[in-house]
């Protein structure tokens, strides 16, 4: 039974590893697109989003049959939960990816009048970010996590000056409005690929030492009350 759980365990990581793939290169494909106006290109990741989300069913299935069947314990069990909450973190990151797609078919109908400057900057954090987290989780590396959390703060920053300068542009260029739009929509989803890989990391903490860090805040709070 223990050969057999920690074969079926390995085929389960190999999967969130090609899934992490998949999901990099689409979000990786969805900038290129964007940065280039390459509507092919964009056209390309909003039709290969089935795949992402056939590697999802997969991956849950394979969970489900684990738990259901195999009785995990301890290490094992954090895992495949882990791997669940990964797996659909994941999953919205290529949903992230297809709407960055889809707002770059928009923003190509018409001439560019101007792109915001912090675009780039939110894009090469949130790569970063998820590249991080998956080498955090193949590795079992609690540090690199750790770090990944704390870049979460220097996202959400970068993303907060950015939308305040595409709602500046707005104002003063009413021509602007439209596609000011489509670029908020992209950096709200870049923003969220920073909040993903931060669960992702999270989850990562819990899963190799058992350790909660999500809402620390709160959790200082009780640990305060109950000291």
């Amino acid at each position: 039974m223990t050969s057999s759980l920690h074969r079926e365990l390995a085929d389960l990581k190999i999967n969130l590893l090609k899934m992490a793939s998949m999901v990099e290169e689409a979000l990786e494909n969805a900038l290129r697109a964007h940065n280039t106006r390459d509507g092919v290109l964009a056209s390309g990741i909003i039709e290969n989003d089935d795949e992402i989300n056939a590697m999802e069913i997969l991956i849950d299935q394979q969970c489900l049959k684990l738990l259901a069947l195999k009785q995990p314990m301890a290490i094992d069990l954090r895992f495949i939960t882990m791997a669940m909450k990964i797996n659909l973190g994941l999953e919205r990151i290529g949903d992230q990816a297809v709407n960055i797609a889809e707002r770059t078919l928009l923003l190509i109908e018409e001439p560019l009048i101007m792109k915001p400057m912090g675009v780039n900057k939110l894009a090469r954090i949130s790569e970063e970010m998820l590249r991080d987290s998956m080498n955090a989780f193949v590795n079992r590396d609690v540090k690199l996590a750790e770090s990944v959390c704390d870049r979460d703060d220097e996202a959400d920053e970068v993303y907060v000056r950015l939308v305040c300068d595409i709602l500046e542009h707005m104002t003063e260029d009413p021509s602007f409005i439209a596609q000011g739009v489509h670029f908020t929509v992209i950096a709200h989803n870049l923003e969220r690929v920073a909040d993903q890989a931060t669960n992702i990391c999270e989850d990562v903490v819990y899963m190799v030492e058992g350790r909660i860090i999500k809402h620390k805040s709160l959790l200082d709070k009780s640990e305060a009350k109950t000291g």
